[in-house]
């Protein structure tokens, strides 16, 4: 059987070269095996990857300090702007794999997106340098007459913040999926070389990571932001020249559609069906799917059975032996369907982590720019301090391989379900610890007569525990639940579940942006100010960490629930990788908003 599974995706077309039926190359031809995909052409697609998480955290990593002390936004606006960029920027992804899907293609999708992320960075590169483009210098010493940024100078910043969203969006939604097209699934010994390359690779991805906090972070601060955006701008050009120059040595794949349509399709030939009886025998129901990737019915959800049942005018006026799919769906894409709805409330209870996350670039980055960051002399840029938040993934996934992963085998460790358990309790510890130590940070402010507007005498490299900690569970919940959402996906829906992935980030930002705007309305005491300020030393952050503690917490218990309810799909033609297995094919791609 593997043989002739095998025969069927390679062709010989000539004496001693291979071809493969389901890729192909530059001009549309089967790609030959021995020219085309492999290690580097995999490697230079995601070189445009390791560019645009250089671009996109070193930009966003510190934007909360330039609306802060640039563009002299109050306190909690900046994060509001921050944790909003992020949320479209990351829900924007499923915009991004629909085009890819349905339009463009996943290699020129990456390739124009790549050039409109470039065009962000230099947008906001000119909003930094040109005078006019922003708001005259506010001294810390300075309470008052800080003159905030005009509608003008914002919407040059906003123009170029939606380019630089809109380029992560395209890039981020294909650039996964298309260094996976360089390998042949069908061959053991290119599957094995994809599943080394993509483990392995991931730490090479986080050096971009890690030289956008540190090095592109202190450029912005120490020499200037044009500067520093500029930089950003000419990584993606050259990525994209770079990635542009090996196409004809990449395997393409046939637009398939995207799954969203199939979505809609089903729904809508429920929605029109509703008032129809269901068929005596189910065997009845619309079915055309080959055998291999038939999936059985269920009872969950029956309403969208309907979408299956046979009716007048399914098939056309003139008999056509194609149904309308707005009107008829096979069982297979009814069940395909149910299968992702399954997901939903493992899908809604990671949300909360990402609001978890989304401190760590907001306000934690405030916290970090009001105290004493020198090392000697040197000045620790607020925003570099992400770099203890990329070493405690990075050092988590290590002692996970080394310590559970090859002293069982590698073929179990913890379940994807376990995992995300883990980075949920980890991340409720981590706000905690936070609210901890803004207490500290709260009594030296208060040992003054007045706010102070200089530098605490606090080191803020107590802060590093949040940081850390906040790392390791993002290990977890990360390989974990993009094991868990391709794992349990149908093969239909395959291509939709990494933008599912993708939307939990959104989401969490956007919960972000919604507790900070419910906090400023409800909280003013007495002295009329709120929990979040204006400035972040008259704000009382260690109680916003708790109540975030708090509703992780409660999202905790909510996910034993679901965890416990969800049962793992075992339908014959489904994705049947269980549950309660490790996955040695994850792909760890962005380890934050990356």
């Amino acid at each position: 059987m593997e043989a002739e599974n095998q025969a069927k995706i390679e062709v010989e077309m000539e004496e001693g070269k291979t071809f493969l039926s389901d890729a192909f190359d530059y001009k549309g031809a089967p790609a030959e095996k021995a020219k085309t995909g492999g290690w580097i052409s995999a490697a230079t697609i995601l070189g445009i990857e390791m560019c645009e998480r250089f671009t996109s955290m070193g930009i966003a990593t510190n934007l909360v300090t330039y609306l802060d002390h640039t563009m002299n936004q109050p306190s909690a606006t900046s994060s509001t702007i921050v944790s909003n960029f992020s949320g479209v920027a990351f829900l924007t992804c499923l915009l991004g794999g629909f085009i890819a899907d349905s339009f463009l293609g996943r290699y020129w999708t990456i390739a124009i997106f790549a050039v409109v992320e470039a065009l962000g960075a230099g947008v906001l590169a000119i909003s930094a340098t040109v005078p006019g483009m922003r708001p005259p210098p506010c001294y810390p010493s300075q309470t008052v007459n800080c003159v905030k940024a005009n509608i003008l100078q914002m919407g040059i910043f906003y123009i170029g913040l939606c380019a630089l969203g809109m380029g992560l969006a395209g890039v981020k939604s294909s650039v996964s999926a298309l260094a996976t097209d360089q390998f042949d699934h069908n061959d053991k010994k290119e599957k094995t070389k994809m599943e080394f390359f993509f483990n392995r690779f991931y730490l090479v991805i986080n050096i971009g990571t890690i030289l956008a906090v540190t090095v592109l972070v202190y450029i912005q601060d120490e020499v200037s932001r044009g500067v520093g955006y500029g930089i950003c701008a000419a990584a993606m050009i050259t990525a994209d020249i770079i990635y542009l120059s090996r196409s004809r040595k990449y395997r393409y794949k046939k637009r398939s559609g995207s799954p969203l349509i199939q979505v809609a399709q089903v729904i809508a030939a429920a929605i029109k069906k509703r008032q129809l009886e269901f068929p005596s025998d189910v065997s009845l129901l619309y079915e055309d799917s080959s055998p291999e990737s038939r999936v059985h019915r269920t009872n969950h959800f029956r309403w969208l059975d309907k979408a299956a049942i046979i009716s007048d005018g399914d098939f056309g006026k003139e008999g056509s032996a194609n149904p309308n799919p707005w009107k008829l769906c096979t069982l297979t894409k009814v069940e395909e369907l149910k299968m992702m709805i399954k997901i939903l409330p493992i899908w809604a209870t990671t949300i909360m982590f990402w609001c978890v996350h989304a401190q760590m670039i907001t306000f934690s980055v405030q916290q970090a720019a009001s105290m004493d960051r020198s090392i000697g002399k040197f000045q620790v840029p607020p925003a570099s301090f992400n770099v203890f938040f990329i070493g405690g993934i990075m050092v988590t996934l290590a002692l996970y391989d080394s310590l559970i992963m090859k002293r069982s085998g590698g073929s179990r460790g913890l379940t994807n379900l376990q995992k995300i358990g883990v980075g949920l309790a980890i991340s409720i510890i981590a706000m905690a610890a936070a609210a901890g130590m803004e207490q500290k940070r709260l009594k030296v402010i208060r040992s003054y007569k007045k706010t102070p507007t200089t530098t605490l005498p606090l080191t803020a490299f107590i802060l590093v525990p949040q940081f850390a900690i906040v790392g390791i569970a993002e290990a977890f919940i990360y390989s974990g639940s993009l094991a868990f959402f391709i794992g349990q996906a149908p093969k239909g829906m395959k291509a939709i579940s990494n933008s599912l992935f993708l939307t939990t980030i959104a989401f969490g930002y956007f919960v972000t942006a919604i507790l900070v705007n419910l906090i400023k309305k409800i909280t003013p005491g007495k002295d009329g100010i709120p929990w979040l300020a204006s400035k972040i030393n008259d704000s009382r952050l260690d109680y916003f960490y708790a109540v975030i503690s708090v509703l992780g917490l409660i999202n905790f218990g909510v996910y034993l629930v679901c965890a416990k309810w969800y049962k793992p799909n075992s339908s014959h033609g489904s994705a049947s990788d269980d549950v309660n297995a490790s996955h040695d094919e994850e792909r760890p791609g962005d380890a934050g908003i990356s």
